[in-house]
């Protein structure tokens, strides 16, 4: 099954050739030292706003063959935890295969976890990761997961089979997490919010990111994948997150007034 672009033209260029310069662009720079995570938390808003974030977190890590996509249902269609198990996503820059047997490895050993391509069909938050990775390392599998909230004991369980399941594959994977962070405040009450749940994510602090985004009504959408992350990730030996890029979309169109933030974080 074919998973066609749903934001080319919209997020990023749909022009093949404009897409991978603009790519090229956010990435910046080759780094010289770049590190090896077991996860990332990278923004997804088009790239005029959140591409240099983005650039920057991957232009600091080598991509893995394998990456386990995690990010939120903005769309509210769909099963809650949807798991995209086969066939290929396409971009204007080709085709990237999904990883069959890890998709099917975690739906088999999560009751909640399932097939579902309809929370993937118009769904943004993955899609415009695939870009990157397809520039970066042209030969990578994917397994895309939507999730909505389900509750944390939930996802805490949902981290944990996620981190077994990688550990039973033997592979090389990098747990790749979508999410922008505060939504539509002043650019001073965005970073003041947001510094709360950077805090909680330096410290892999599953638990204590997901009741300090309610407590302090932090609108971060994916925040439920940022959870399942970080407690795969910490399962899986990371022992610290560092931020490594924190902008706004003020910094592009001038409006501190009224803005949406972005993070870019490793975790190592």
């Amino acid at each position: 099954m074919e998973r066609a672009p749903a934001v080319a033209g919209l997020f990023y260029p749909a022009d093949p050739g404009s897409l991978r310069r603009t790519v090229l662009k956010c990435l910046g720079e080759p780094s010289a030292a770049t590190v090896k995570p077991v996860a990332a938390l990278v923004p997804h808003a088009g790239y005029r706003y959140s591409g240099r974030t983005a650039g920057r977190v991957y232009g600091a890590m080598t991509i893995p063959p394998g990456v386990i996509l995690l990010g939120p249902n903005h769309t509210g269609v769909g099963r809650p935890a949807s798991v995209w198990v086969e066939g290929d996503w396409l971009t204007p820059l080709g085709r990237v295969p999904v990883d069959t047997d890890m998709a099917a490895a975690l739906v088999a050993a999560h009751g909640h976890l399932e097939a579902d391509t309809l929370a993937h069909a118009r769904e943004h938050a993955l899609e415009v990761q695939v870009p990157f990775l397809q520039v970066l390392r042209p030969d990578v599998r994917i397994v895309p997961i939507v999730l909505a909230d389900c509750g944390y004991p939930l996802l805490l369980e949902m981290g944990r089979i996620l981190a077994a399941q990688i550990r039973r594959s033997g592979g090389d994977w990098l747990i790749l997490i979508s999410s922008d962070m505060t939504h539509f405040e002043s650019r001073e009450t965005a970073r003041r919010q947001d510094r709360h749940a950077l805090d909680r994510l330096e410290d892999l602090d599953a638990a204590g990111l997901y009741d300090t985004v309610r407590r302090h009504g932090i609108s971060m959408c994916g925040v439920v994948p940022a959870v399942v992350g970080l407690v795969a990730a910490t399962a899986l030996g990371a022992g610290r997150g560092r931020l490594l890029d924190y902008s706004c979309s003020g910094d592009v169109t001038g409006d501190d007034s009224d803005v949406v933030a972005y993070a870019g974080l490793t975790i190592t």
